[in-house]
């Protein structure tokens, strides 16, 4: 069996692993998760770096140090994660082969912006920005797949299988039917998910996969900073490249490399930029290219000393720059900005969350969804709960198991029901009671905790006509409340809830408080 062949039966191994761990990442009925998708995450030594620079500790998740299993493979084999393991390089590979013939679109010194792409995310990260989760292959494959691309496919099969349905075609009906009771318990999620900015994440997937069409590889080659980070390593690895005195400099091995190694001579090629896909060696007609292990000096990488005298320079002024903003000042709080249970106090959790979209993904109710500015640009794509999309399960910790980076923390279910995300307000201009004299015990009905936060004063009022009705009109226990935002979700009281949740008294922030 040749190179090319093992690497593809490797390549699709570990995209069916990454898929059954995503299908994976869903309750299926109590409040724990086997497998979750974020083991690929755990493996992510550019995560890894970035949250530990961040965060200025090193007290991080334990599993984020598989990661340096990565790194280790790579001194020795060279970038084998991008070439034979990672899911989206796979997927960029796929649809490179869509195209028969590729020409190189971009100058050869074209490969070094993934490294200012890189330099530029390590400075902002030395100075506690945390934006390696927008751009790191890993984590953009899982927000996509998460919040457009899984929705998607879900909403698409049950339409297709509705529609077959509604022909009534007697055994065409029948067949359907089984084949999609196999789906509901296999791939298909308990209920359609819905996400805020869909279709644009969607969009921007998809523009990553059509790059593919321009250029083979266009995001491994250009964009990716894991594979920059990668390449680094990679320049010490002890597999290394020979060409014999056979070669004819017919220019096969430059057609195939995925890399875009650059390797029309033996002089030429970057060590750097080999994916170890093993092409060259199976497509040289003369059999001149071979693999195999030594040491030899690392090869030169020239980037430019101002290139990256500017990318450090970037990277350290985006940080103020992005940061300009009433977001974080001192004792503000934007309302209705509430995180999950468990999450850090707003700056720590900014600086370790890495956008994954894995808590949105398994979120029972579809209540957590991805923030645009409502956090400022350095949260864009955070979880935000919003209680008339769904509420937070009083009885879920599923959010905490499968954050990555401990942004979210993994709490048990007993200290879970202690922790406050927020507080339940009343409106009166909109409550049934209060406003139109009209009885309703609905957010008192559906509070969760053991002793109801929602408590009613019975009060006697006169209707038009004078005459007297006995209501119950609800208030609000501020010790007892959690936030959970139930009372929101299920308010009969449509357009704008008559009772709605703000971040006020949570328990992340001992300033954001309504009695000091």
């Amino acid at each position: 069996m040749s190179k090319k062949n093992l690497r593809r039966i490797s390549q699709g191994i570990f995209l069916l692993l990454f898929l059954f761990l995503f299908i994976q990442t869903e309750s299926k009925g109590d409040d724990t998760l086997g497998y979750p998708v974020k083991l690929f995450l755990d493996f992510d030594p550019f995560i890894f770096i970035t949250t530990v620079l961040a965060t200025h500790t090193a007290k991080i998740p334990a599993a984020f140090f598989l990661s340096i299993t990565v790194i280790l493979v790579t001194a020795v084999l060279g970038r084998v994660f991008c070439g034979w393991v990672c899911p989206l390089g796979t997927l960029n590979n796929l649809v490179s082969s869509l195209k028969k013939r590729h020409q190189r679109t971009l100058g050869l010194n074209w490969h070094k912006l993934k490294y200012y792409i890189l330099i530029f995310i390590i400075a902002s990260s030395l100075f506690t920005l945390q934006i390696a989760g927008i751009m790191d292959p890993l984590s953009l494959l899982i927000r996509s797949f998460s919040l457009s691309i899984y929705p998607l496919f879900n909403y698409g099969t049950r339409a297709l299988f509705d529609a077959i349905y509604n022909t009534n075609i007697p055994g065409i009906v029948d067949i359907s039917e089984s084949i999609y009771g196999i789906l509901k318990k296999s791939i298909l999620s308990f209920q359609q998910p819905y996400f805020l900015q869909s279709v644009f994440i969607g969009l921007l997937f998809f523009t990553v996969l059509g790059l593919n069409l321009v250029e083979k590889r266009f995001w491994c080659r250009y964009l990716c900073p894991l594979g920059a980070f990668l390449g680094l390593f990679s320049r010490y690895s002890l597999l290394r490249r020979e060409v014999s005195e056979g070669c004819t400099s017919c220019g096969a091995c430059d057609a195939v490399c995925q890399g875009g190694a650059f390797i029309e001579d033996r002089e030429a090629w970057k060590k750097t930029e080999c994916l170890a896909c093993f092409n060259c060696d199976d497509i040289c007609p003369a059999n001149a290219v071979s693999f195999g292990f030594g040491i030899k000096k690392a090869t030169s990488m020239d980037l430019g000393r101002r290139q990256v005298l500017f990318s450090v320079f970037s990277g350290a002024v985006a940080v103020p720059l992005i940061r300009s903003t009433p977001f974080l000042k001192q004792d503000y709080s934007e309302p209705r900005l509430l995180r999950p249970p468990g999450a850090l106090e707003e700056k720590e959790f900014l600086k370790r969350c890495v956008k994954c979209g894995e808590c949105m993904k398994v979120c029972i109710t579809n209540g957590l969804q991805p923030t645009l500015l409502e956090a400022g640009i350095e949260g864009i794509w955070s979880p935000i709960l919003i209680p008339v999309i769904g509420y937070c399960e009083y009885r879920c910790t599923l959010c905490g198991q499968v954050c990555p980076s401990g942004a979210i923390q993994n709490l048990s279910l007993e200290e879970k029901m202690k922790v406050k995300i927020g507080l339940a307000m009343i409106d009166k201009g909109r409550c049934l009671p209060y406003s139109h004299n009209t009885p309703c015990i609905v957010c008192e009905e559906v509070c969760p905790t053991p002793e109801k936060a929602i408590w009613f004063e019975e009060t006697l009022v006169k209707d038009r006509a004078g005459k007297e009705i006995l209501l119950k009109q609800p208030h609000v226990d501020l010790n007892l409340c959690i936030g959970c935002g139930i009372c929101e979700a299920k308010c009969p009281v449509g357009s704008h809830p008559a009772i709605y949740v703000t971040n006020i008294g949570e328990s992340r922030n001992s300033t954001n408080q309504l009695l000091l």
